[in-house]
């Protein structure tokens, strides 16, 4: 929203207020996407009143295609995969003089990923507010890595050098940023099989991501789909405490990987978590394609 205003010369609450006007309606606003950043994007165009033109790969499920359809967006179905639509999108938005809003920094384009990026900040500082008394570890799930680069930024500032440990979870089929960690350097992966967690689908990082994730992570660990689904209904049935929690594909991923390393004494001791270990999960998604989502969690 607030990328938005800044480009009609408005404040946010006039976006909300509906008043962006003919220079809203002059403008096409778009980005590539598995489905969740989309989804806010389209939102936002809506609210101000802009025209908005959203890019999915050939995997992105119908349900998601259609739940930005239904905020106004038009969706361009394209060959390939996720990267592949982000270069589409990039190259199109050029041609036609369209504004990209994207979740994922590259060469070039930097700034609009990076206010995104701001934005991912919020939830580290209510977690933070609201905790009482400090983690000592954060498992984020990973795609380009902003969210989890945010996070860290956040975590940085607000807990200095007492600031938890940070793990960076990845699909087995996606490991884009285990890949650079190894290498030292931003280094794309190829994704030959999609992932269940369609929002980690990401063979490239994002290069502000990196930039900070290279500094600032302690660990990273890959996840296999196959125990993904049974996850999601043990948050659903409340087996995991706190109550019964509408967890998507994605979301599953930081409990998933926690269950892994405290089952693993090599991993445990890496980390060092122990009965004393305060360890922050973050939930990136409900159920945002409810068909699939009820498809999963009624499985026996």
């Amino acid at each position: 929203m607030r990328i938005l205003a800044d480009r009609l010369g408005l404040r946010t609450a006039e976006i909300r207020a509906g008043r962006g006007g003919e220079r809203a309606r002059a403008i096409t606003v778009t980005t590539a996407t598995d489905g969740n950043h989309g989804r806010s994007v389209a939102w936002g165009a809506k609210m101000a009143g802009c025209r908005c033109r959203i890019y999915v790969h050939a995997q992105v499920s119908e349900g998601r295609a259609k739940a930005m359809e239904a905020l106004g967006a038009e969706v361009v179905r394209i060959e390939g995969n996720y990267d592949d639509s982000v270069r589409i999108c990039t190259q199109e938005s050029a041609r036609n003089g369209w504004q990209m809003v994207s979740d994922t920094s590259f060469e070039g384009y930097l700034e609009i990923p990076r206010q995104v990026m701001a934005g991912y900040t919020i939830m580290a500082r209510e977690a933070i507010e609201q905790a009482g008394e400090p983690f000592t570890h954060v498992f984020v799930q990973a795609g380009v890595g902003g969210l989890a680069a945010a996070l860290a930024v956040r975590l940085w500032m607000e807990m200095g050098e007492n600031r938890p440990r940070l793990v960076i979870v990845e699909s087995e089929h996606s490991p884009c940023i285990m890949a650079s960690a190894r290498r030292g350097r931003a280094t794309a992966v190829k994704i030959r099989h999609e992932t269940v967690m369609a929002g980690m689908s990401c063979g490239e990082v994002s290069l502000l991501a990196w930039e900070i994730i290279r500094r600032a992570a302690s660990h990273f660990v890959t996840i296999a789909d196959a125990p993904v689904p049974a996850t999601m209904r043990m948050l659903a049935s409340g087996a995991a405490g706190g109550g019964n929690i509408e967890a998507g594909e994605c979301s599953a991923a930081g409990p998933l990987a926690l269950i892994a390393a405290c089952c693993n004494s090599g991993l445990r001791a890496a980390m060092d978590l122990d009965a004393s270990a305060r360890v922050l999960l973050i939930g990136t998604e409900g159920a945002t394609d409810p068909a699939i989502y009820r498809e999963i969690v009624s499985a026996s």
